[in-house]
């Protein structure tokens, strides 16, 4: 629907992206790949700078998350960070009770 905000939905970082409608205007152009949270960020359609607004395609693709991808480079890779392989707890540290 042209004109109303995306419907807020349960998820607490539910997100929308605007999908760009046939023969778009500039300011959409310049949003494409953008997310945005749907409750407070999420622009209203069409936008106030369109030059097409009467004949609008634009529309909202919603998302569970607003990160597009993982955040860590672990979570990249697919991969945790493995344990370490020397156990340094088993020697003694510095503190006065472990030399007694």
């Amino acid at each position: 629907m042209v004109g109303t905000p995306p419907r807020p939905r349960r998820e607490p970082w539910h997100a929308v992206g605007i999908v760009a409608g046939k023969e778009c205007c500039e300011a959409v152009r310049g949003l494409r790949g953008k997310r945005y949270l749907s409750r407070t960020e999420a622009p209203q359609l069409p936008l106030p700078d369109c030059t097409q607004a009467a004949s609008c395609r634009c529309t909202y693709r919603h998302y569970t998350d607003r990160r597009a991808g993982p955040r860590r480079g672990e979570e990249q890779s697919g991969l945790r960070k493995a344990a370490p392989s020397v156990e340094h707890r088993a020697r003694r540290g510095r503190r006065d009770p472990d030399f007694d």
